[in-house]
């Protein structure tokens, strides 16, 4: 039987085990010791079989500050599908993300170091991050923002991305941050969808040295977006723009707005700190009842714990862009849950994830990293420009001590070789973290040995934007083996389903989930159904990923690809990630990709795209000798009928590779959603390969 029915096989060795000092130091050594719990297979049980203890536990470990305290942990009435978490409670997650901490021992503590694409430096403490926010508040405010308003973020990863967002929540506003490197076409759908007033943007930023004009794209885009009344724009590079000065009708301000012209206009009284404030309560309840709270310039909205705070978009198969809707005591949560527990986030740390606020990783850093009163470190520019060790760069420059990078970003930096990493001291790394796709062996041990030196763990972790975080994931606790989970994250019901819907191990099966946790999605913005026909259809009270998972004879768990992009060659079932780590393990090939096309006997054929490494072409010798690797492993039955060189692979800007974009191009169909994808120009060279598919 095909290691593709079965699941993963090989018992590949152990890379790393936490010294016992190393574990001892840890979050969640200490979590455990403290509720008395002798082990993580005990803790794991006990957080999806008691959420009430597990929670309430997790909230007072991260320190989460109420208003109002809740009444009750979880409430179903309306069915799985619709939780309310924390009945009752009023919160804002700026008060937890910044408020807290501006008289607190950390206000003089970095919040927010930045780094721009040409080298240029800032820095907030905790009490800057709060006066900022304040500020940006108060300008909001004068462009007519109130409770409940939508406000579209479109900018580069610069410090104004992160206040502006939590300014944006501090008034009860919700805000759809929308990835910088947007066309026109992308932006305004998201716009439109949401409704928003306001959109902020940045006259330009850098990439590779190059101006980027983000004013123009958003012209263009609020061009076809009649709900928006103001453009407020950070000028970040200082290039010409267009300007639409005219007041708007019955405004004193004009459609386009300077954000520093705005800045300087606007006073600020921040909200006197109140000395009956305590953990546990936040605000008094005064200030949690008073109706002029929302008048008081600096002061922080108090929302019920289900209130939405942002509309985050994710990309369909087809159609429109799927917006969803997380809430004040939702995605901040699992955020910091998952920081704390799962990478092990302590208040000295400086975490940087290579990310744009467009992708969930954005809004996930900022808030999980503030709401634990640690450092993040916003990055505008590439990992390799102006030199191959620009990313190590930034780690010893910014004593980083959590990382994390994609899949991809590693294969890319792999190509310069080892030199430019050992040209920096990295030795304040702590924790090494990835997500966003299946890794290959040779890239997941290059980071783990190049970059964190064989001491450092590899927190594989895998979730989503409708889920705030992770579903699987791993541990300091836990022993890391090349590419796998140590399994669920805390808190999730995972579980592996065959087609029947039965629990499955060591062979491959639907991710699921069975049991709500905070941070997943309420729904998708005014379409309710969609979200249902999505995640709840196959399965009564079962949440469907999406994912193949599967798991070895020692319980590692292994994500395979999206189980639509799932290969099925004469009945047996194949993964996308399983063919394309045997193809990137040979020396010619940097990236892979494998699709599954229509077949009159087998039902599908495996076709595989290949991205050679320098200095390498695409022989039939060369193409036989990579077919038959995948044969040798997986079995002659599962030999690729073709294989194809293309010069780069379809990625979004996140670094997914789109399977079903390069299947549906090359099959000659509707490749639908494309407003996420980074290099339309990969098209173009998969459309010129489409020809008849071998029958043999």
């Amino acid at each position: 039987m095909s290691r593709s029915t079965k699941g993963p096989e090989k018992k590949s060795r152990i890379l790393w085990r936490p010294a016992p000092e190393y574990a001892q130091r840890s979050r969640l050594a200490r979590f455990m010791q403290r509720h008395r719990i002798a082990d993580y297979p005990t803790l794991y049980e006990r957080s999806i079989t008691d959420l009430e203890w597990f929670w309430e536990a997790a909230l007072e470990e991260m320190g989460i500050e109420w208003a109002r305290p809740y009444t009750q942990v979880l409430d179903l009435s309306k069915g799985i599908q619709w939780p309310h978490w924390f009945v009752g409670g009023r919160l804002n997650l700026v008060h937890n993300c910044v408020d807290k901490y501006r008289t607190s021992p950390r206000a003089d503590h970095p919040a927010i170091r930045w780094e721009g694409d040409d080298g240029a430096q800032r820095s907030l403490t905790y009490r800057q991050l709060d006066t900022e926010v304040c500020r940006a508040a108060a300008m909001l405010r004068r462009l007519g923002v109130r409770r409940g308003d939508r406000v579209a973020v479109f900018l580069p990863m610069i410090p104004e991305v992160a206040i502006v967002t939590l300014a944006c929540s501090k008034l009860g506003a919700i805000y759809t941050p929308i990835f910088s490197g947007y066309g026109a076409e992308a932006v305004a759908a998201r716009v439109r969808d949401s409704e928003a007033r306001l959109l902020v943007t940045a006259d330009g930023f850098f990439r590779r040295g190059a101006l980027v004009k983000m004013k123009q794209v958003a012209d263009e885009a609020v061009a076809r977006c009649p709900t928006v009344e103001h453009l407020l724009v950070v000028q970040r590079a200082g290039c010409p723009v267009s300007w639409q000065a005219g007041r708007q009708a019955g405004g004193q301000i004009g459609r386009d707005v300077w954000w520093h012209e705005l800045a300087a206009g606007t006073s600020t009284v921040r909200q006197a700190h109140r000395p009956e404030q305590s953990r546990g309560t936040g605000l008094s309840a005064g200030e949690a009842e008073g109706p002029a709270l929302s008048q008081v310039e600096g002061s922080t909205e108090v929302m019920e714990a289900d209130s939405p705070f942002m509309i985050i978009y994710t990309s369909g198969t087809s159609g429109r862009p799927k917006g969803t809707v997380h809430v004040h005591s939702g995605f901040p949560i699992k955020a910091a849950h998952d920081l704390a527990f799962h990478f092990d986030l302590q208040p000295e740390d400086t975490l940087f994830w290579f990310t744009d606020m467009g992708w969930m990783m954005g809004p996930w850093e900022i808030m999980g990293v503030l709401t634990l009163g640690a450092t993040c470190l916003l990055y505008e520019g590439v990992p390799d420009w102006p030199h191959a060790g620009r990313l190590w760069e930034l780690v010893e420059r910014h004593r980083v001590s959590i990382l994390g990078l994609s899949p991809t970003v590693i294969r890319a930096l792999m190509r310069h070789g080892e030199a430019p990493v050992r040209r920096h001291d990295l030795s304040s790394l702590r924790v090494l973290g990835s997500t966003g796709e299946p890794w290959t062996p040779d890239a997941y041990l290059w980071y783990f040995q190049q970059v964190g030196q064989g001491r450092c763990p590899i927190i594989n972790y895998s979730g989503g934007t409708e889920v705030s975080g992770g579903i699987v994931g791993g541990t300091v606790l836990q022993p890391c083996k090349p590419c796998a989970f140590t399994g669920p994250c805390l808190g999730m019901a995972a579980e592996i389903l065959d087609a029947e819907g039965r629990p499955v191990r060591g062979t491959v099966g639907e991710l699921v989930v069975t049991k709500p946790w905070p941070g997943m999605t309420q729904g998708f913005w005014r379409d309710p159904q969609r979200y249902l026909e999505t995640y709840w259809s196959r399965w009564p009270q079962v949440w469907v990923h999406g994912d193949w998972v599967a798991t070895d004879e020692e319980g590692f768990w292994y994500i395979l690809g999206r189980s639509d992009d799932t290969i099925k060659v004469a009945g047996k079932r194949l993964g996308p990630a399983e063919v394309e780590a045997i193809l990137t393990g040979h020396a010619a090939v940097s990236e892979a990709a494998a699709i599954g096309v229509p077949h009159p006997v087998k039902g599908e054929a495996l076709v595989c795209f290949v991205v050679l490494r320098h200095g390498c072409t695409l022989s039939e010798a060369l193409a036989g000798e990579l077919a038959n690797c995948v044969a040798e492993q997986l079995g002659k039955p599962l030999r690729p009928a073709a294989v194809h060189a293309v010069p780069e692979l379809p990625k979004t800007r996140n670094a997914k590779i789109l399977r079903r974009v390069i299947r549906a191009i090359f099959l000659g169909q509707n490749p639908g959603d494309l407003s996420s994808l980074e290099n339309p120009q990969a098209i173009a060279a998969i459309e010129q390969l489409r020809s008849p598919v071998r029958r043999d």
